[in-house]
């Protein structure tokens, strides 16, 4: 493996943190309100309905759309980039950066999506059906609310930010893809501060209830908050979720200069492929996938606190990637291991970026949150730093490793550390 310098020996110019987090999930919408939930046992899962597939569970968000965005701009936009907004804002002020001094062509925006589009798609579809398909009734914001771009730009007009945005497809790795780029860019120089993460607005296109339902991917439960169960023996499925998380990040002496709160430090990260199969996992990758992320932080796994598992509740996903973390970390009890779908489903996009959050209050707590809806472990799953239903408190949390994968073998992890 290629050899890097430790964190410490770099120049605080080269060293990245997060100063500030803007997040809407199906349990909670600041931070603190999504940890007291992760902590307590709730559950953002509920009973959901959408045209053409009928009734079905889903995390959905509940936040005011109208704190950031006029009514105008909720008309012309997207469901993904009003979350987009929404989150970003937040970030910001989170953050407590002086935004009407701050130079917006320095800025840059850097939002991972699973997908994109297919809402508007859908829906305008189904509108243009009843006019006998006259296309003098399509929308003239189709365009524009479907260009890959989409979520990150709405972000650009709704701030005034000119510096450059990109909205970043890398399946159900976008959240922390996100991330990563936004810290290339800012050890590139090509921004002063990035606002980086993952949206999704998947509950609101009928098309991915029906593919997953067609792969028999889709959870069902009687009790929708115990439909998402990672690792459980009787786990039958993905439940699909809305979701986002954006960070605000900056140069170590930036935010030093200005005496930020600090989250924590990005120390180490990777993306690799499969590159074996459209959906089936290689645990053998992504355990090399976060093995290229502790080498890259100068770590070794037994320096790892908590890992924050991808598993979606997929049979044969959840098992491959416990045999990934083995492969890592071995027999280690020292290293706990949760997951947070089991409380809002998957937020596709999001998923990477917002599970972090979750996690990294416990740099200061240091309670790791549970897996919950954990009945009957599987065999296949067990793992033993696997913290099951009650969370748990330890004594140091130094570091946090983040799993996210994706569809068509897209690898992700981040390692972040406690300042």
């Amino acid at each position: 493996m290629i050899s890097f310098p430790k964190p410490d020996d770099l120049p605080d110019s080269q060293r990245i943190v997060i100063t500030g987090i803007g997040l809407t999930s199906p349990n909670g919408n600041t931070v603190s309100d999504f940890r007291e939930s992760l902590l307590n046992g709730k559950s953002g899962v509920q009973e959901y309905e959408i045209r053409y597939f009928g009734k079905t569970i889903a995390g959905i968000c509940d936040f005011d759309v109208r704190l950031h965005q006029t009514r105008k701009d909720l008309r012309r936009g997207t469901r993904a980039g009003s979350v987009g907004c929404y989150c970003a804002n937040e970030a910001i002020l989170d953050s407590g950066i002086d935004w009407e001094n701050t130079d917006s062509s320095r800025v840059g925006i850097y939002v991972g999506v699973t997908e994109h589009g297919n809402v508007e798609t859908e829906s305008e579809i189904h509108e243009i059906r009843g006019f006998d398909y006259d296309t003098k009734v399509w929308s003239h914001h189709h365009n524009p609310r479907t260009v890959a771009n989409n979520p990150a730009g709405e972000i650009a007009l709704n701030l005034s930010i000119t510096g450059p945005h990109y909205t970043i497809g890398a399946a159900c790795a976008a959240g922390n893809a996100g991330l990563i780029q936004g810290l290339q860019m800012l050890r590139l120089n090509e921004c002063d501060l990035a606002l980086a993460g993952g949206v999704s607005e998947s509950i609101h296109t009928f098309g991915i209830f029906a593919g997953f339902a067609s792969q028999g991917a889709l959870a069902s439960h009687d009790d929708p908050t115990k439909a998402s169960r990672p690792f459980d023996k009787n786990r039958n499925g993905i439940v699909v979720s809305e979701g986002g998380c954006i960070y605000t990040l900056e140069r170590l002496e930036d935010a030093k200069a200005r005496g930020a709160r600090i989250y924590g430090e990005i120390v180490g990260y990777a993306i690799n492929t499969d590159a074996t199969d459209f959906v089936l996992p290689n645990p053998e990758r992504q355990a090399q996938c976060i093995n290229m992320a502790l080498n890259r932080a100068c770590l070794n796994a037994e320096d790892i606190d908590i890992v924050s598992t991808h598993a979606t509740g997929t049979g044969m996903g959840d098992a491959l990637e416990c045999d990934a973390i083995r492969r890592v970390f071995g027999n280690s009890t020292k290293t706990h291991i949760n997951n947070a779908k089991s409380f809002i489903g998957h937020t596709m996009g999001a998923a990477g970026a917002l599970e972090l959050a979750g996690n990294l209050v416990a740099f200061d707590d240091k309670v790791v949150h549970p897996t919950i809806n954990l009945d009957d472990l599987d065999p296949e799953c067990e793992l033993p730093g696997l913290v099951k239903n009650e969370a748990r408190e330890i004594e140091t949390i130094d570091y946090i490793l983040n799993n996210s994968f994706g569809m068509l073998g897209i690898n992700s992890a981040t390692v972040i550390r406690k300042m």
